[in-house]
Formats: structure tokens, C-alpha cells, sequence
């Protein structure tokens, strides 16, 4: 009896074993851009992987153990737009007993990297998929983005008399798997940033001696680091990171403008600032594993005292136009050591446009005419500071040979 009472508990303990290691995805989603496609999948527990290519036509399989058939994994194929860059096709099925089979059939050949990441705020376990196109893929996918490659703009009457064309690069704050700042009603912080981006780039580029470059034109994820890189990729000028922030109190209001700090922050709040959006790697997912020699150097911090000088000058023009639009939070602007800022030869600004956790505020950032007042203040800012610091004055010149 006591022996049938064992093979009785084994049997128990094995189907509980079983049941404990079927899983269901509680989340996919999938982020096409012009750079790389990322693919996400989320769950309570840890997915088990392996990956590996095919060729004949090119393909990705990754094999999930102990997943099962869900909404959630069902929900993946229909992700998939026809234009995406690399993937024509999602094919999703059970390969084998306790493996959930997913097959990427590829436009181009790509260099894939699948990595993990921890729970993190409200995402549980996440396995990702990046797919880089192979030839960007050596320089870890650190391409400009697509809209760089643009035409330059012909000369308008008048335009000679500059030395060229003024680059600003846009950095809209957010993407893809980070959401940025949620404003009460909803609204989301990498939503408006992109929004207001768009805006600025096309009344920049109908400047006679501006051009502007978006560094994400629409909703995906770009490292923080690669942010400097693809600035310094097309000889920004100038860089802008358009933020709208969030705060614990809801009236908490205003604009503010940030430069980067060689020794630390001016005041608490900006400290408290910088680490909340250089935790943007953390949400977004970057692959801690990947050291890029390129990189590194790029993110050293050099000697950077008169690029923060222009930096400060660019901010104060910038803080200046832009109190005539809405209530300053700090009239003066305010350093800090933000990731994003830290090209070693570009003035970089970090523009936060107001409290997207403030209802009052959440609502006119949204309001498409707030937004062009807005915008119309920072090229005002921005023609302010070129007024005083010409582009075509010796230290310029040298700035990018």
C-alpha cells in the first residue's frame, strides 16, 4: 500500500511539474524601424530559448520551451506590417512537445541578437529579439537614421551670404518599449515628444539656413548612447532632447532646460531628473552584454568645458523664448550628468516642455496650437543664440572638419 501510495505522489508531483512549466505570453509586440526591428516578448516567468537561422530562403527560428498557444503569441502575426524592413512573415506553431516554434521569414539577411531582461516597473520578464541589417550590424547597428540621407535643400535668395546650412538634430525623449511619462488622462510622453519633433524638424527645415534630423521619426526604441552617435553621424550643430516630464505632485508645472554637468547636479531636482531619464535604457531594453568599442569612446567624458559653455548659452536663448509661451519651473538653466547630452563637440540641450502629470499641462501639450507656440519658441531661441555666436566664428569652423 505504501508503495502504491509513492508511485501515486511521483505521478502527482510530475503532472504538477509539467503544469508549472507550460507558460503563457502575457505580451508581444513588435517595433519596426528605419535602424533595426525589435520583438518583444513578454511573461511572469522567464521564457527558455534557442535561436538560430536558416537559409533558403532566410529565415529566424526561435524555439520557446515550455510555452504554450495564447492570445497574446496568437496576437504577434497580426503586429506585421507589410513595410516592415526585414520580416515578410510570422509563422507561429508547435514544433515538439513543450516547444512553442516561431519562425521570422526575412526580406534581407540579418544579424540577430535575442537577450533577456528582468522585471522592470511594469513589464514582467521580456525576451527580445533585435534584428539588424547585417551591413550595420559590424558597428552594432549605429546607422543614421533614414531620414539623414535626405536631399539638401537648395539655397533660398539671400542664402549665400551663410557658411552653410545649420544642422539640428531632434531627439524625441521616449519610444518603443518606453513609454516616457503617463499624464493623467493618459497620454504618453514619448507620444508628444514625437509629436512635437515632427513640428519642429518641418519649421526648422523651412528656415533658409536650417536643416533639421530626426533622430527617431516614429515609435521605437534607440538606445541613449546611439542617440549621441547618430547626432555626431550627420555633424549636428546643435541637439535637442524634447521631454515631457513627470512629477509625484500633479501641480507641479512649467518648462525647463538642461545642460549637461561635468561636476554634478545644480540642484536636487535635477539630479533626481537625470537618473529617472537615464534609466530610459533600462525600460526601453538595451543588451548589457554588447560592448561597442565605437561607443565607448564617443561616451567618454572628454574635455567638454566649451561645448557645456555653448550648451549653456544655447540653453539660456532657448528658456528665455519659451517663458513667453508657458511658466518657467526654474528660470535659470539647470546641469546634470544626462547620458543623451554627452556629445563631446555638439552644444546639447534637454528640453522639458512641461509637466505631463499636471492635468492643466496634459492638455495643452496635446493642443496642436500650444504645440507650435512652442516649437515657434525654440527656433526663436535657437536663431537668438546664432544671432550671438555666428556659425561661420573661428571655434565653429573647427567644430567639424
Amino acid at each position: 500500500m505504501l508503495h502504491t501510495f509513492l508511485k501515486t505522489l511521483l505521478l502527482c508531483l510530475a503532472l504538477t511539474s509539467g503544469l508549472a512549466q507550460a507558460l503563457q505570453l502575457s505580451a508581444t509586440r513588435l517595433w519596426p524601424s528605419p535602424d533595426y526591428t525589435r520583438i518583444t516578448l513578454e511573461a511572469a516567468q522567464p521564457v527558455g530559448y534557442k535561436s538560430f537561422m536558416l537559409s533558403s530562403p532566410d529565415r529566424l527560428v526561435l524555439d520557446l520551451e515550455g510555452v504554450e498557444a495564447g492570445a497574446a503569441l496568437d496576437a504577434l502575426t497580426a503586429q506585421l506590417a507589410a513595410d516592415d524592413p526585414f520580416i515578410s512573415a510570422i509563422r507561429v506553431g508547435v514544433n515538439r512537445p513543450g516547444v512553442m516554434r516561431v519562425v521570422l521569414d526575412l526580406k534581407t539577411l540579418v544579424k540577430p541578437v535575442v537577450f533577456q531582461l528582468q522585471p522592470l516597473g511594469s513589464y514582467g520578464h521580456r525576451l527580445v529579439v533585435d534584428l539588424y541589417p547585417v551591413l550595420a550590424a559590424d558597428s552594432a547597428a549605429l546607422a543614421a537614421p533614414a531620414n539623414v540621407a535626405e536631399p539638401i535643400k537648395p539655397a533660398r535668395p539671400g542664402a549665400p551670404r551663410y557658411a552653410r546650412l545649420i544642422t539640428v538634430a531632434i531627439d524625441a525623449g521616449h519610444g518603443g518599449e518606453d513609454p516616457g511619462a503617463i499624464g493623467a488622462s493618459g497620454s504618453r510622453e514619448k507620444d508628444i515628444t514625437l509629436a512635437l519633433a515632427k513640428k519642429l524638424k518641418h519649421k526648422i527645415d523651412a528656415q533658409e539656413n536650417m536643416r533639421a534630423v530626426l533622430i527617431r521619426d516614429g515609435d521605437y526604441f534607440v538606445p541613449l548612447g546611439q542617440r549621441v552617435v547618430k547626432a555626431r553621424g550627420v555633424k549636428a550643430d546643435l541637439f535637442l532632447s524634447i521631454h515631457a516630464d513627470a512629477f509625484i505632485r500633479p501641480q507641479a508645472r512649467g518648462s525647463s532646460v538642461f545642460a549637461l554637468s561635468e561636476n554634478g547636479a545644480t540642484s536636487v531636482a535635477a539630479r533626481w531628473l537625470a537618473k529617472k531619464e537615464n534609466e530610459a535604457d533600462l525600460v526601453g531594453g538595451i543588451n548589457v552584454d554588447v560592448k561597442d568599442p565605437f561607443l565607448k569612446r564617443t561616451l567618454i567624458d572628454l574635455s567638454q568645458t566649451a561645448t557645456i559653455n555653448d550648451s549653456l548659452r544655447l540653453g539660456h536663448a532657448v528658456l528665455k523664448e519659451i517663458g513667453g509661451v508657458n511658466i518657467l519651473h526654474k528660470s535659470q538653466v539647470e546641469q546634470a550628468e544626462f547620458a543623451v547630452l554627452k556629445a563631446p563637440d555638439i552644444p546639447s540641450i534637454l528640453i522639458e516642455t512641461a509637466f505631463i502629470s499636471n492635468p492643466e499641462e496634459e492638455k495643452r501639450l496635446n493642443d496642436p496650437a500650444h504645440q507650435d507656440k512652442l516649437v515657434d519658441a525654440i527656433i526663436s531661441g535657437i536663431k537668438g543664440y546664432f544671432d550671438k555666436h555666428p556659425l561661420n566664428s573661428p571655434a565653429r569652423l573647427t567644430r567639424h572638419p
